[in-house]
């Protein structure tokens, strides 16, 4: 599984197993539908196709835009301490 994941494909094998078994859990509960393993990972990997690199930029520039703010709040500080 490891030596094929996609560019898309951002979780750990473990993470992957329980998000399987978390969406086979969710068609049960919610539609009392029963789906597989591989149906439930074709629907994982729909998803993470379609979002994940999304979601993780964002990710990305929400701490690039902290460590601005962060930086900045510094600069003043430094600033202040001069003589």
């Amino acid at each position: 599984m490891a030596d094929s994941k996609r560019k898309w494909d951002l979780l750990s094998d473990n993470t992957r197993r329980r998000c399987i078994e978390e969406t086979i859990e969710f068609f049960a509960d919610e539609h009392d539908e029963e789906i597989g393993m591989i149906a439930a990972g074709n629907i994982l990997d729909h998803f993470l196709e379609s979002v994940a690199l999304e979601i993780y930029n964002s990710g990305v520039e929400d701490a690039v835009r902290l460590v601005k703010e962060r930086f900045e709040s510094l600069e003043m500080d430094l600033e202040s301490l001069k003589k």
